[in-house]
This record gives structure tokens, C-alpha cells and sequence, in this order.
């Protein structure tokens, strides 16, 4: 059982300017980082996938949360029709079983 899972649907947070959505992701992801208490699992699914492709933005940030225990999973038929590619530069590639599994076993998800 998992205590806290982020769901990532899309590049950036919020609708309306999307450079203001790609900052405040930025500035939240930063902050989980930073913080003594991590979510168990961010799963991404949608536009979110491009987050662990190579280019992203937020690279480092993931990266590091990865080493510090989070665990990063991407859907992998956003990955493949989304990215068009087939591998990511950080986390996994899964699907919607394990992530329904994940969800449906998770104290508290909280949906971005």
C-alpha cells in the first residue's frame, strides 16, 4: 500500500498561458524535492510523458527525485503515441493496470 501518489497529466499546471503552467510545475516540483515528505510514486500520463523524454525542462529536478526514492512512471501508450518514442531518460514505462492498481491502493492521490 502507498501512502501519497502525484498523477502528472500535462506540461504544464492549470489551464490558460502555458508558460505560466510550465513555471508553477517547475516551482512544484522544486518543491517536493526540497521536501521531507515525498510522494511514493508520480505517475504521468497524457502531454505529462514529454516531462521524462529527453529536452525536459525539469531534468534535473526528476532526476533527483528518482535518486532520492520517488519512483517515476510514465503510461506507456502516451509515451509511444505522445513522445513517439520508446524510452524515456528517467523513470518507466508502465501501464494502465499497474497504475489502476497503484491508484486504487494509495492512501491519498493527488491529481495535477
Amino acid at each position: 500500500m502507498y501512502q501519497k501518489v502525484v498523477i502528472i497529466n500535462s506540461e504544464s499546471l492549470g489551464k490558460g498561458d502555458d508558460g505560466v503552467g510550465q513555471t508553477l510545475l517547475g516551482v512544484f516540483l522544486r518543491k517536493i524535492l526540497a521536501s521531507l515528505t515525498k510522494p511514493d510514486i508520480i505517475i504521468f500520463y497524457n502531454s505529462g510523458v514529454k516531462l521524462l523524454a529527453q529536452g525536459s525542462r525539469y531534468m534535473d529536478i526528476l532526476e533527483a527525485l528518482e535518486m532520492q526514492g520517488v519512483e517515476l512512471l510514465a503510461c506507456g501508450t502516451c509515451v509511444y503515441k505522445v513522445c513517439g518514442q520508446h524510452s524515456l531518460t528517467v523513470g518507466r514505462i508502465t501501464d494502465m493496470n499497474e497504475i489502476a492498481d497503484i491508484v486504487l491502493n494509495t492512501n491519498t492521490v493527488i491529481t495535477l
